[in-house]
């Protein structure tokens, strides 16, 4: 349990870099808005939206890599995205050199949401796969504290201290590529490709006591049905909830805040210093309850904290919403949006990724979460590019009351259509997500019965 361990953590450091590659642009956001004198359309959909159009591609096209040279290798190459990404960002003198090369480190980040939750699937044991997984989580969100931190420390500097920020990156990018060198491919994936000597001694050390022949039997199955794909019929179910999850992420407006937080609570009526201090209260929030999620994610279970997430973005997304519309001001908005971050991290933030790389089977996990990917990266890229021009026209408590709707009907969702998938093996999920047995109730039965 100790190398499997060690080998999720360094697959999942991906999501460190995915979160401070993230958030790190909040930081030089004015100044960058400043400097290039760019109106507030071009800025939020090129300068800064243009990473997460990257995330895009990169989400689309991620699992084509997966599948075909191997989920580790797909891992190394991120990093270098992320390595290149940095230092060219940093060097930039225009707002289009700046967007390529953040447009870079995009493809590293929807290629990473791939990528690293399958590894870490794959090689988990189902009673602890939850926690496993969600480790991916725990370092998007432990980045996008650093990336908050260091954004604060970097501010003083001088007129190129945005250079800085982005341009830290890369020491983080080559730990990562170092890495990600130390770990073994998927036994999963080892077998689908017919590499049966390999995949026996990655088996081996995970667990001595594994019987191949239960995996070489499934990845036989999946060998004579090359030919399918995600939207055929029996697939449906498995890419409805893929979908569901991934659009509600979005339409809690999480991106939208991380991208601008210091923006907002500047228009909460904090100072500049006071909005990034808050910024960094929000990290802290954030990896506290992340914690919290992925310590209960295996206990509870995925649904259960999704209901707890729900009813706490509608409470708190809701107050932001009255505190803006009624101008309540002091420190009311970053209560209320620790409130949001405390929800995000313990629900959503920590099920997404879990879920999706769970749902699908074997031979077509890497494009079913290249599917569920998408979705929320297309979201993730067209939000918060609209967030300035919508803060100026409607206002951020008409904003923030959109928001809150769409929680209550991912609470419809939770209470609806979404299964839970604690302890099930990848196998079983297989079995009962498909088109024969997608009916709750049955899910629920034959699901119960067949727990590892």
């Amino acid at each position: 349990m100790n190398k499997i361990l060690i080998w999720s953590v360094t697959a999942a450091l991906a999501g460190f870099l995915f979160g401070f590659d993230t958030v790190v642009i909040s930081g030089a956001d004015k100044q960058l808005q400043l400097l290039w004198h760019s109106s507030d359309a071009f800025h939020g959909s090129v300068v800064m939206a243009m990473a997460l159009w990257g995330t895009v591609i990169g989400a689309i096209f991620g699992g084509i890599p997966t599948n075909k040279i191997g989920r580790k290798k797909t891992l190394f190459w991120i990093g270098i995205l992320y390595f290149v990404s940095a230092i060219g960002a940093a060097l930039a003198n225009d707002p289009y050199i700046f967007a390529f090369f953040r447009f870079i480190g995009g493809l590293g980040v929807g290629a990473s949401t791939i990528a690293a939750p399958a590894y870490v699937s794959e090689i988990a044991p189902a009673d602890k796969r939850g926690r496993l997984v969600a480790l991916y989580q725990f370092n998007i969100v432990l980045g996008i504290l650093v990336a908050f931190i260091s954004n604060y420390f970097l501010k003083d500097i001088g007129e190129n201290a945005w250079r800085w920020m982005v341009g830290v990156q890369a020491i983080p990018s080559f730990i990562y590529i170092l890495f990600i060198i130390t770990i073994p491919e998927s036994p999963r994936w080892l077998l689908s490709k017919n590499r049966i000597d390999e995949a026996r001694k990655v088996l081996f050390t995970i667990d001595p006591l594994a019987n191949i022949e239960d995996f070489r039997d499934e990845a036989s199955e999946n060998g004579a049905v090359k030919h399918e794909n995600i939207f055929m019929k029996k697939y449906r179910f498995p890419l409805m909830l893929a979908f569901l999850i991934a659009f509600f992420n979005q339409f809690s407006g999480i991106n939208a805040f991380l991208y601008y937080a210091p923006r907002i609570f500047e228009e909460a009526g904090l100072g500049q210093n006071t909005a990034l201090l808050s910024s960094i209260g929000i990290g802290i929030t954030n990896l506290v309850f992340t914690l919290v999620g992925v310590s209960l994610i295996d206990k509870l279970g995925r649904k259960v904290l999704m209901y707890i997430g729900s009813v706490g973005y509608i409470i708190s997304l809701g107050l932001v919403s009255a505190a803006f519309y009624f101008d309540w001001g002091g420190l009311s908005v970053p209560v209320f949006l620790f409130l949001f971050i405390a929800s995000h991290a313990i629900g959503q933030g920590a099920v997404i990724w879990v879920f999706i790389s769970e749902i699908f089977p074997n031979h077509i996990r890497a494009s079913g979460q290249a599917f569920g990917s998408s979705v929320h990266w297309v979201l993730a890229a067209i939000i918060p590019s609209l967030i300035p021009v919508l803060f100026s026209e409607i206002g951020p408590s008409v904003v923030f009351l959109i928001f809150t709707l769409m929680m209550v009907l991912q609470l419809l969702f939770v209470m609806f259509l979404m299964p839970e998938t604690k302890g099930i093996s990848l196998e079983t999920l297989s079995e009962n997500l498909t088109n024969k047995n997608t009916n709750k109730d049955d899910f629920k039965k034959t699901a119960s019965a067949r727990v590892l």
